[in-house]
């Protein structure tokens, strides 16, 4: 399995999440209740991606303001900023190590502003280039000739991902995927697109599958086998028009050397999904980081097998993150403790934490597996090393000194 490429994720009051200081390995599955804010821990790569692919009021409408975005202190007057800083390891090519940082406050009538960003890159030749943007633009010395428009609505990043020197970190942000397949979407006739990115309900199913085959038969081949082993007798799915629509033709082995087509309405939800999550880790081009929330709805426990098999292939090539409650998909005997991270919640705010030093030894030494300790309700988190009587959110560092 691939090093991850994100090695850190530090979090300040976002969504339901207060102060959080995540470390995550490839791959990692986050395991916690109903309710609990695995869905918020994923938005926070989804947010980051969204951030670098469209204008921050665009990202923040979607999500019904910023309102919602930031975590809901008690008292009146507006929440406090929230801020996320994401840590990047050597990504085996270009980048050594770097961050990217920021932090936003809110203002009256749904307004709000950047207060600071900072981005740090270490290259494989040896160079290094920053900048720290607050109400003005600083940055090393080898960039003083890059000045771009600093817009207190606006972070900086994507303004400058044309320039080779921070294109790279730009291209890893920007290449965030979160995934909640939805199988109603992909069943219904869909409209046709360039099919370069699976969106994260898989309503462009049909047109990424298209592209695939086109472009990329060893992946195409690789996602039938482990459609195939999920799903016995199945012999091959493909994208198909009806007029100016797309959807997915099965076809199936029925025996006696007969098969069978049957187009995606035809197909259990359970199936669509499959199909859906192994094109999330198969799509071209691939995504620096995938997360799948709950891959484990409407599939048979026994075609789980197959869809770990594929996220721990998926894991050689990309980051995967996974969330989950289920028994089932952890009882994968390779599932170490650097590979799970507990979610709860607690007055009134999550928390994502590495396991406790007992889960810890269970794994280590194969007493007992992830799977069989969550179904006993002993998959429980470690003790909280932010959380003390005087410990304040502002604490968390997301910047560093640079100069």
């Amino acid at each position: 399995m691939k090093a991850p490429i994100v090695k850190r994720i530090v979090v300040k009051r976002f969504r339901s999440i207060v102060a959080a200081d995540i470390p995550l390995d490839n791959p990692l599955f986050v395991v916690g209740r109903n309710g609990s804010g695995k869905s918020n821990f994923a938005d926070i790569f989804g947010f980051i991606a969204d951030a670098m692919r469209s204008p921050l009021d665009v990202v923040f409408d979607n999500r019904a303001g910023i309102s919602s975005v930031r975590h809901r202190a008690s008292g009146k007057g507006y929440p406090a900023n929230f801020g996320i800083k994401v840590e990047i390891g050597d990504d085996g090519g270009t980048i050594r190590n770097g961050f990217f940082s920021f932090e936003i406050r809110a203002k009256p009538d749904y307004g709000f502003e950047v207060l600071r960003e900072q981005c740090y890159l270490k290259l494989y030749d040896g160079n290094a280039y920053w900048y720290d943007r607050t109400d003005s633009f600083k940055s090393s010395p080898n960039v003083q000739n890059l000045h771009p428009p600093v817009s207190p609505q606006s972070l900086c990043l994507p303004l400058v991902a044309g320039d080779e020197r921070f294109a790279p970190i730009y291209r890893i942000l920007s290449g965030f995927r979160v995934y909640s397949i939805v199988p109603k979407a992909m069943k219904e006739m869909q409209d046709a697109d360039a099919g370069t990115a699976l969106k994260s309900d898989g309503s462009n199913a049909a047109s990424v599958l298209k592209t695939l085959t086109k472009n990329n038969k060893e992946n195409y081949e690789r996602l039938l086998e482990y459609l195939s082993n999920a799903v016995p007798d199945t012999e091959s799915v493909n994208a198909v028009s009806r007029g100016n629509k797309m959807t997915f033709e099965f076809k199936q082995n029925v025996g006696n050397n007969h098969q069978l087509k049957f187009e995606s309405f035809n197909m259990s939800d359970g199936t669509v999904r499959i199909l859906g999550i192994l094109l999330a880790f198969f799509q071209t081009p691939k995504p620096s980081l995938v997360v799948i929330e709950e891959p484990e709805a409407t599939i048979h426990p026994g075609a789980l097998g197959a869809v770990m098999d594929a996220i721990m292939e998926a894991a050689e090539g990309t980051q995967v993150i996974v969330t989950s409650h289920s028994p089932e998909l952890l009882d994968a005997r390779w599932i170490g403790e650097n590979n799970i991270r507990c979610v709860t919640w607690d007055h009134g705010a999550t928390h994502i934490l590495p396991p406790s030093d007992s889960v810890k030894e269970s794994l280590r030494t194969h007493l007992l597996g992830a799977g069989e300790l969550l179904r006993t309700d002993s998959l429980q988190p470690g003790k909280n090393r932010l959380f003390t009587e005087d410990f304040r959110p502002a604490q968390l560092p997301l910047f560093d000194v640079l100069s």
